[in-house]
């Protein structure tokens, strides 16, 4: 089995990732060194794209591109990469690790490698959240795998939508939500070509500093936000993204940290 990694710097990670997606439908696995953020897919000989066309996609946030051979057992270990979270009552897991009696749980299938919510970034959204009451409806602006979209449904927020300017998000969130036998409406979304973000009382933005500039700077369409979770900052970027949204009548009201990240809860 061959490893194909690509290494590209994080102010860039999203488009990359997006470009990648498209060369490898089935998914990437993600990881983090400092600044740097690396994508890695895994394939027989042949199978994997071509590295001009790897090159090309990430353009000029190419860090590098390396190529290696890993053993049989690689989905064994990626398997392993994919931990449960607990986060007060809240119990997010991959479907092959069994409940917690007790917990309220949210199962959720990395296979298009977005993840399961292990991510500081998507924990420390999920910790925000846990502090507000469920009311109203929420929009999830960026939603993965569906991580924040489901437990939101879980919690008791309704209609819940989530969205993403990739289709295989809006599809691994369709289908993580099926599998949880919630509701949750997802579509695609390009935040840079298809105007302001959807509002609604709560929403959630797990999204990287210059995206969530960019909302703030469009502000939303229809219902406008009492509410916002907004992470994905760097903690020496979280002051710029309050103030930006003070604008909007939105104030910080909490601030949590996980090693080098930081989200920001901000309430009307």
């Amino acid at each position: 089995m061959i490893r194909l990694a690509v290494r590209v710097r994080r102010e860039q990670a999203e488009l990359v990732l997006a470009e990648l997606l498209e060369l490898a439908p089935g998914g990437v696995e993600e990881s983090e060194d400092g600044d740097v953020v690396e994508y890695a897919v895994y394939g027989a000989p042949g199978e994997l794209p071509d590295l001009p066309d790897v090159r090309a996609a990430a353009g000029g946030a190419l860090v590098e591109v390396t190529t290696s051979e890993v053993s049989d057992d690689w989905d064994e270990r990626w398997k392993a990469f994919h931990q449960p979270v607990q986060i007060a009552d809240l119990y997010v897991r991959p479907p092959w690790a069994p409940p917690r009696a007790g917990l309220l749980d949210v199962v959720i299938d990395p296979a298009q490698a977005f993840g399961t919510g292990a991510h500081p970034t998507t924990r420390l959204c999920l910790e925000l959240l846990l502090e507000l009451e469920p009311a109203g409806s929420l929009a999830d602006v960026g939603c993965g795998s569906g991580v924040l979209a489901i437990a939101a449904a879980r919690l008791g927020w309704g209609p819940v939508l989530g969205i993403d300017h990739e289709r295989e998000s809006v599809q691994a969130t369709l289908d993580n939500a099926a599998a949880n036998g919630v509701s949750v409406q997802a579509r695609r979304h390009d935040l840079l070509r298809d105007g302001p973000a959807p509002g609604a009382p709560t929403v959630l933005a797990n999204l990287l500093r210059p995206l969530l500039l960019h909302v703030a700077q469009e502000g939303f369409s229809g219902t406008r936000p009492d509410a916002l979770v907004a992470s994905g900052l760097l903690a020496h970027e979280g002051d710029e993204v309050a103030t930006a949204f003070a604008r909007h009548g939105l104030r910080e009201t909490a601030r949590r940290h996980g090693g080098e990240w930081v989200a920001l809860l901000l309430r009307r």
